[in-house]
């Protein structure tokens, strides 16, 4: 499915707790500085990278895995490898229940993991990043 700017601005606006899976501690990394874009814009972002779980980064705990995470999440951030998303959407699924979108970055795309989670209900949106689609929406 491919996401319009309408969907992306209802991503956007029904997203409060994003959860960013390969979170990277280095400022210099662009999950980290995606994650923090984001938090500065009022989303409440979780790290999740089981290499630094347990450290604090950007005033949040950083969990292993998404079954680690006790509140609920709107949105996955996925900064893997596009064949790392398979486990991801299905620890996801398997954990998230209020969760409404997956978010894949630049270069992250799955056919087939998408498919099963838009055939949860769930928004998946690929190839794309939320650091320029926000800007590009909303100016």
């Amino acid at each position: 499915m491919t996401c319009s700017d309408a969907d992306l601005r209802a991503v956007f606006a029904r997203t409060k707790v994003i959860a960013v899976v390969g979170f990277s501690p280095n400022p210099a990394r662009p999950s980290h500085y995606v994650a923090q874009f984001l938090q500065q814009l009022g989303y409440r972002v979780i790290p999740v990278n089981p290499g630094h779980a347990g450290e604090i980064h950007l005033g949040e705990r950083v969990r292993a895995n998404l079954a680690q995470i006790p509140e609920p999440v709107d949105m996955v951030d996925i900064f893997r490898q596009s064949d790392a998303v398979p486990g991801v959407v299905a620890e996801a699924l398997a954990n998230l229940p209020g969760l409404s979108t997956i978010w894949m970055q630049l270069g992250v795309e799955h056919a087939g993991a998408a498919a099963e989670a838009e055939a949860r209900g769930i928004t998946v949106i690929q190839n794309r990043c939320p650091k320029i689609e926000y800007p590009r929406l909303f100016g």
